[in-house]
Order: C-alpha cells, then sequence, then structure tokens
C-alpha cells in the first residue's frame, strides 16, 4: 500500500468555494516495521494535524472503530490533518501485540508521520486502549499541543501507572463505562482537564456518537488559535 494511494477523494461546497476532502491510505515506518494508516486532510485550510488511535487490538480494536472513524472526522472538520492507523500486528502493520509498551512507541512514530505530513500545533489522542497509549507516548512531548482520551480505561490493566497530560485535554466518558467510570476519571484528574460525561452511554457510546463528535469539536473550538490562523 503506497502513501500515494487515494483512497477517497470528495468535492464540497462551502462560502461559494470549492474544496477537496481527500482520505489517503498511507504507511509509515515503525520501531516493529510498516505500520498501515489513513491520513485525511481538513476541508479548507489545514490548521494543524492530530493522531488519533484505536481500542485494543486483542478484543477487534483497528483504524476503522466506530469511535476512531467519528473523533478522526471531528478533528478534520476543525482544520486538523488526521492520522489514524492500526498498532502493530492490526491489519497489515507489521510486529505482534506487545501490551501497550511497543504500541507507545507506535504511537510516537504515527506522532512523527503527522508532523511529517502536517504542521504544529499537534493534538494527540485516542479510544479505550488507545487513548491510554497516547497518553503515555506524549509525556514531555512538547510539539503536542492538546490531548483527548475517549472511554479512558483506568479500570483495566491498559491504564495502571498513567500521568495526567501536561496540555489542555478533553476526556469523554460514558455515564455507564465500566472500563473507566466517571468516579475513578474524576479522581485520576483531581479537578484538571475538561471531562465531558455522556448520559447513558457504555464504554462504546452505542447510540451516542453524535454526542461524542460534538464533544470533540466544541473541545476544539476552544483550543487556541495557531499563531498562522489568528
Amino acid at each position: 500500500m503506497s502513501g500515494k494511494d487515494t483512497m477517497t477523494c470528495a468535492f464540497l461546497q462551502r462560502g461559494g468555494r470549492r474544496m477537496t476532502e481527500t482520505l489517503e491510505a498511507v504507511t509509515f515506518e515503525g520501531p516493529a516495521g510498516p505500520i498501515e494508516g489513513l491520513w485525511k486532510e481538513p476541508r479548507g485550510a489545514r490548521i494543524g494535524s492530530a493522531v488519533f488511535a484505536h481500542p485494543h487490538p486483542l478484543h477487534g480494536g483497528t483504524l476503522h472503530s466506530k469511535v476512531v472513524y467519528r473523533a478522526a472526522r471531528a478533528l478534520s472538520a476543525a482544520g486538523y490533518g488526521t492520522l489514524r492507523f492500526n498498532f502493530r500486528g492490526v491489519g497489515v502493520s507489521a510486529g505482534r501485540h506487545d501490551g501497550g509498551r511497543g504500541e507507545t512507541d507506535d504511537y510516537r512514530a504515527a506522532i512523527r508521520e503527522a508532523q511529517r505530513r502536517g504542521a504544529p500545533p499537534l493534538i494527540a489522542g485516542g479510544f479505550s486502549f488507545g487513548s491510554a497509549v497516547a497518553l503515555r507516548a506524549i509525556a514531555g512531548d512538547a510539539r503536542v499541543g492538546g490531548y483527548i482520551g475517549v472511554g479512558l480505561p483506568l479500570a483495566s490493566s491498559s491504564g495502571q501507572g498513567l500521568l495526567r497530560p501536561a496540555v489542555p485535554a478533553l476526556f469523554v466518558v460514558g455515564e455507564k463505562d465500566t472500563f473507566g467510570p466517571p468516579a475513578m476519571l474524576r479522581d485520576f484528574l483531581s479537578g484538571t482537564g475538561r471531562i465531558v460525561e455522556v448520559p447513558d452511554a457504555d464504554h462504546f457510546f452505542e447510540g451516542k456518537l453524535d454526542v461524542l463528535e460534538e464533544a470533540i469539536t466544541s473541545f476544539l473550538v476552544l483550543l487556541p488559535a495557531p499563531a498562522a490562523a489568528r
């Protein structure tokens, strides 16, 4: 799969301007070999880039997961060139599952790829297992200007030993999430970060994906505008 393979190309109309939205199949080098991804250009001018990671690979998580797709759509609509990718051993990404250790390095490789393709600021995030991996990967990374954690799995082994993000952060959690209950998330954050608790939602936000997407969009609007966009 070549980085030049365009999977989807749609023409949109906004403000009398015709714009192109593209979804491009990409591969980039990771620590365990080639990593499979999808890069989506935003509608109109790009104001930054983003990486968003998928849920647990051993439980069916891939870059095509519904929550990942919706998050990437919100990021792209807000002006961020967005990379979603398959962790090692998923799809055609090389390597084998490594319990989150190697996947953290995969995420850092995805940040490098997004930076190469896009421009700062960089928004990092993920869903469930992917949100925990992202949180570990961005620690101390000055390139990252914001974090989005959906369904942070604090009640599972994937969510142990995490540090709170040092950048503006959004945490979206379902009221009925058993993998990262809202009360546990509030205790973890200790008043830092922005929490959106979605009523009646489970860990997978079944029937609540529109609310999830709206929460991400609202958070992105609140972030400081990049210097070039001011």
